[in-house]
């Protein structure tokens, strides 16, 4: 599972290259689906991510506005940030106890802890699809989804 999002920082760190060369009018046009923007979209994968890997560890943090976050350059770095610090929770608690339920600050409901993990991953993979959809709007080819040649087995 590890390899699962370590694919998933892999594909949106090459989102956030490919973006580079779109105007911030473009990262914010009002696009069909999903969360409606692509500077939204990435805002939206970095926030879902952090908030329920936090939620398996029991931490309640508060969570980061858009408005505080409305340039590529402030998003990737909430990413990265947030990144280190997942990379060292995973090398400190992997494998994740998966028979313990996690109780969300932000929705009833429990769930076991694998399975909030498998949500979060597949949560990115489907908006990475959106984002795919959304660059061939755009004349543009969309970053590889491909998981064989990543290096990361």
């Amino acid at each position: 599972m590890l390899t699962l999002f370590r694919y998933n920082w892999q594909v949106r760190d090459e989102w956030f290259e490919w973006c580079s060369q779109l105007s911030i009018e473009e990262l914010n046009a009002e696009r069909t689906g999903g969360i409606r923007s692509i500077l939204r979209t990435l805002f939206h994968i970095v926030d879902v991510e952090y908030s329920w890997i936090c939620a398996v560890q029991g931490k309640q943090v508060k969570d980061p506005l858009f408005s505080d976050y409305q340039t590529l350059q402030k998003t990737k770095a909430l990413s990265d940030e947030y990144r280190d610090e997942l990379e060292k929770f995973f090398q400190e608690e992997w494998p994740v106890l998966d028979n313990k339920k996690v109780t969300p600050w932000w929705m009833e409901g429990e769930f076991y802890k694998e399975e909030v993990l498998h949500h979060v991953l597949v949560h990115e993979i489907h908006h990475i699809g959106q984002l795919s959809v959304w660059a061939r709007e755009l004349n543009l080819e969309p970053v590889s989804a491909n998981l064989l040649g990543r290096e990361l087995y």
